[in-house]
């Protein structure tokens, strides 16, 4: 608007000359106030871009179709694991000793409840959740109880994968109405034991009878020991019955040690 000023009219035209040079003043001056205010406005910012646009479908025409309603998607529903079981092959690859004494351990559990008899509810249902099924509790005369008193492992079968019989040894009191308990001679029975599926043993059928073979222990070679022996041990221990020299120069000595109980049994002790 500016760029072309007719300076030489304004020279030819004398008198308004003033009044020119005040116009264009006021025009330049208007120019650099209207710059300055364009140059102080903040400069608005592009829109953001989402990374994920949605893109929206177009409108489907009217009719049925446009009526049906999608249902939201549901979550899906995850199913709860099935409880684990345990494959032959997976007991193959547990220690086989493992599996012995935990065959063993439940036969002289189920021993112990077997042989004991008390007549209560307590024992009679504890018994009967390790009988296999099928099987009837014991029975006994009016007023009988049964103590067991110990019960060992003489000897491991594996008779079948996972599946073990196993030798035992029990020893029980027994009451006869009022009268104490008195022991019994010991007998010796079988249990057969398997790992279930689960990994818990289970006894397969009622125990049968085993045979206890006693054998005799070989005498001992006692003969007299030193003077000086014989007073240190019956000084602390008790009446010396004899020993054996042993390579290093001692002596094991049999000894009647009194018990606490007031009994006194035959006791090994090593002197000096």
């Amino acid at each position: 608007m500016y760029e072309r000023i007719p300076w030489e009219t304004l020279e030819k035209q004398g008198g308004d000359r003033q009044w020119v040079w005040m116009a264009v003043a006021g025009a330049v001056a208007l120019g650099a106030l209207a710059f300055t205010f364009m140059r102080s406005q903040p400069t608005a910012l592009p829109a953001t871009i989402p990374s994920n646009p949605i893109v929206s479908s177009p409108a489907a025409p009217p009719g049925p179709e446009s009526s049906v309603q999608i249902p939201p998607a549901q979550p899906a529903v995850t199913a709860p694991p099935a409880p684990m079981a345990l494959a032959e092959a997976d007991l193959f690859a547990v220690d086989p000793v493992m599996l012995r004494d935990v065959a063993a351990a439940h036969a002289e559990w189920f021993a112990v409840e077997f042989f004991s008899y008390d007549g209560s509810d307590q024992s009679s249902a504890t018994l009967m959740a390790i009988l296999p099924e099928g099987v009837p509790a014991p029975e006994a005369p009016e007023g009988i109880q049964v103590f067991v008193d110990w019960v060992g492992v003489t000897q491991i079968t594996e008779t079948a994968p996972a599946a073990y019989e196993v030798g035992l040894i029990v020893r029980s009191l027994v009451a006869h109405g009022e009268s104490p308990f008195a022991r019994q001679a010991p007998r010796a029975v079988n249990v057969d034991v398997a790992i279930g599926p689960d990994g818990a043993p289970v006894v397969t059928r009622p125990p049968s009878m085993g045979s206890l073979t006693v054998s005799s222990s070989p005498a001992m070679g006692l003969t007299e020991v030193p003077e000086n022996v014989r007073l240190q041990v019956e000084a602390n221990h008790g009446q010396v019955i004899g020993g054996e020299p042993t390579a290093d120069g001692r002596w094991k000595v049999v000894v009647l040690v009194e018990g606490t109980d007031g009994v006194r049994r035959p006791m090994t002790v090593l002197a000096p």
